[in-house]
């Protein structure tokens, strides 16, 4: 092995809470971790002002001060945590070859990819200002719906997801206002119908949005246009939701591991192997359903867990 290789027992790629609640169980079983934090250190929740739904913070605890803790927890036990992010794998053989910044190359014994997904938005100038500001975008009704409790809002889209995330809105914001693209839903029947039947949810279709507008701090409204009749107006509203779905971060592992048709990492029913042995799957690079914060983190233990035995197995003397 070349001087320039690096020997690692359980490298972690990925950041978040899956990540480091996989750091955490992995460097108090001795594993000697190794993370990398990726391009976006702590994942998605750095971008949420507030968590409020996570057990053990009764005041609430904004996402950037959540993912500092659980950074400063996995490096109390040991865990190394560094800079930078894995651009190509190479999972075919005994060693599962991993290098980072295309450069450094890394040895590992065990892999636990905590990549995550990252949320799709219109790319709107608007959009993205008050989504870095904090002040009336989202990409999770579940996450953020209880700050828009009783007030108008707005949300994107035409899947199952959009439906889901509109009908939750629905019981806690007076008003829902949701924009469709086209003539019809992509969502199931059912789905479709639920919205469709909730009174304080208003279905506006060939609609698209213009401009998220707001007074430079919050949102206050959103202009849309019909595309069919070219008329504009705007929609007074507190929040603005995307619900236009979500992109795994999973492209440098497709090579090697079966994805769905969507890019998710498929795992073991029940576990977080992959079908690559000791290749470990954790958080939203697999789960599709619930992407919370805190199923994230029980998959992190998980494929900890699973990465221990596995080692444990690999090192136990072979009987004669």
């Amino acid at each position: 092995m070349s001087d320039t290789i690096e020997k690692v027992k359980c490298l972690i790629i990925g950041s978040g809470p899956a990540g480091y609640t996989a750091a955490i169980y992995a460097a108090r079983a001795n594993m000697a971790p190794v993370l990398y934090q990726g391009t976006q250190p702590g994942g998605q929740l750095t971008t949420t002002n507030e968590v409020e739904n996570f057990p053990g913070y009764p005041e609430g605890i904004t996402g950037p001060e959540m993912m500092m803790e659980l950074q400063k927890q996995a490096s109390r036990f040991g865990t190394d945590i560094r800079d930078g992010w894995v651009t190509r794998v190479d999972f075919s053989g005994d060693v599962h070859r991993v290098w980072v910044n295309d450069h450094k190359e890394i040895h590992c014994d065990s892999v636990i990819i905590s990549t995550g997904a990252s949320a799709k938005y219109l790319g709107l100038v608007s959009e993205q200002k008050y989504l870095k500001l904090g002040g009336g975008v989202s990409a999770c009704a579940v996450c953020d719906g209880f700050f828009y409790r009783n007030q108008e809002v707005v949300i994107v889209g035409a899947g199952d997801s959009a439906c889901e995330e509109a009908h939750y809105l629905s019981k806690l914001c007076s008003k829902v206002t949701m924009l469709v693209r086209r003539d019809v839903f992509r969502a199931s029947k059912i789905m479709a119908n639920r919205v469709k039947n909730t009174k304080n949810i208003e279905i506006l279709f060939n609609t698209e949005t213009e401009e998220v507008l707001g007074d430079g701090q919050v949102v206050t409204g959103v202009k849309v246009k019909d595309n069919v009749t070219g008329e504009v107006k705007t929609i007074p509203a507190t929040g603005f939701f995307v619900a236009i779905g979500h992109k795994p971060n999973t492209d440098i592992f497709k090579e090697y591991l079966d994805l769905d048709k969507t890019g998710y990492i498929i795992n073991k029913p029940g576990t977080s192997k992959t079908n690559v042995e000791g290749v470990f799957v954790s958080g939203d690079a697999a789960d599709h359903v619930y992407r919370q914060a805190i199923t994230a983190a029980g998959t992190g233990c998980m494929a900890a867990l699973d990465a221990e035995r596995y080692l444990a197995a690999k090192e136990a003397p072979v009987e004669a």
